[in-house]
């Protein structure tokens, strides 16, 4: 299916819906699939093969399928959540050509948030954002959640400061580590709950807040420190006293995920609906315009119904003539979260 943003001076030749999100800042918005976490896995025993794709489901599955000396991160992100886990098997010692093939295999899987299996790489991450925008300028939507090591966390203008060398609405940076009983782990090994998390959780629902699975943080942060992060778009625990929660749920952008889910859900629904019911298989005429008009309004008033936004529009748009194979909407409507109002430009 095609997706992704467009130009009007360029129309895409393959038929489907390319979605030009428009802000009040006029930036641009990109969305994904919901449900699953993708994990390119480290170490897997005798049972599984590198370089093969495994859908993980349950904590069972995943201990008979790899051992359970090597599913921490697969676990973590169940118990945050995630419908399943799409597991990509590395090579043992794998080098940088291992993982150009893990994107690239990637590349041809649908998911809704990538982590990697505990390990803190610069250069990989590096390589993560550039893998995701161009994802996401292709038509694929997914948030990619990073944390660091030991030392990184113990300084928390380090974890923003890599907060801002990633800025991005599809960045989840976790700056804080977590104690659970007698072991601690790090922002990266703890990254994976935090990945399941946004995959599971509704999206007229927010993360903020959300109750951490874990006994204390490994660095409690002054209220200053704490201002300082959200500042930055830093996504940070804290220990209120009683508990180990999530102070805001932020992208690196600062945007809100709860913001970012809705407009991804919308982003991926309509191109898929489109390409199941409508592409190919309505006249571009007014009744087939009506018919798309009413199914896509149809789609975001029950998202209204849910609070996930208020005050839905779609129209044909009048700066671009429908005309030929191409048909162009306005959708625009004001999210519930952020009161903000988002516009849609849509070509069939």
């Amino acid at each position: 299916m095609a997706g992704g943003s467009w130009d009007p001076t360029a129309l895409p030749v393959r038929p489907g819906l390319y979605i030009n999100f428009v802000e009040a800042a006029a930036a641009q918005i990109r969305g994904g699939a919901r449900g699953t976490v993708a994990i390119p896995l480290l170490a897997y025993g005798s049972n599984a093969q590198a370089k093969t794709f495994y859908t993980i489901e349950s904590e069972k599955q995943a201990v008979d399928t790899f051992g359970l000396a090597n599913v921490h991160s697969i676990l973590l992100t169940l118990q945050g959540g995630a419908k399943e886990v799409l597991v990509y098997t590395m090579p043992s010692t794998p080098v940088a050509e291992d993982y150009v093939d893990m994107r690239d295999a990637f590349d041809t899987r649908q998911f809704n948030v990538f982590v990697f299996d505990g390990e803190y790489e610069v250069t990989e991450q590096a390589a993560t954002k550039t893998w995701l925008t161009r994802n996401r300028e292709e038509g694929k939507h997914f948030i990619a959640v990073i944390g660091g090591d030991d030392a990184t966390d113990a300084d928390p203008t380090v974890g923003n400061a890599r907060t801002t060398l990633n800025k991005d609405d599809y960045i989840v940076n976790l700056i804080s580590g977590v104690k659970i009983g007698t072991e601690t782990f790090n922002s990266s090994e703890y990254a994976p709950w935090v990945a399941g998390l946004i995959a599971g959780t509704a999206i007229n629902r927010s993360t903020t807040y959300a109750q951490v699975p874990a006994d204390d943080v490994t660095k409690r942060l002054t209220n200053a420190q704490i201002k300082a992060a959200l500042q930055a778009g830093s996504l940070v625990f804290v220990h209120d006293g009683e508990k180990v929660k999530i102070e805001q749920g932020l992208a690196t952008s600062g945007k809100k995920i709860r913001s970012i889910r809705a407009r991804q859900s919308i982003s991926t629904d309509i191109m898929r609906t489109a390409a199941d019911s409508y592409i190919g298989k309505l006249n571009n005429n007014a009744d087939g315009q009506a018919t798309l008009i009413v199914a896509v309004k149809a789609y975001l008033e029950s998202l209204e119904r849910n609070d996930v936004l208020t005050a839905p529009v779609v129209e044909l748009d009048p700066d671009n003539p429908s005309v030929g194979d191409a048909v162009f909407l306005r959708v625009g409507y004001s999210e519930v979260d952020s009161i903000e109002r988002i516009f849609l430009t849509i070509n069939i």
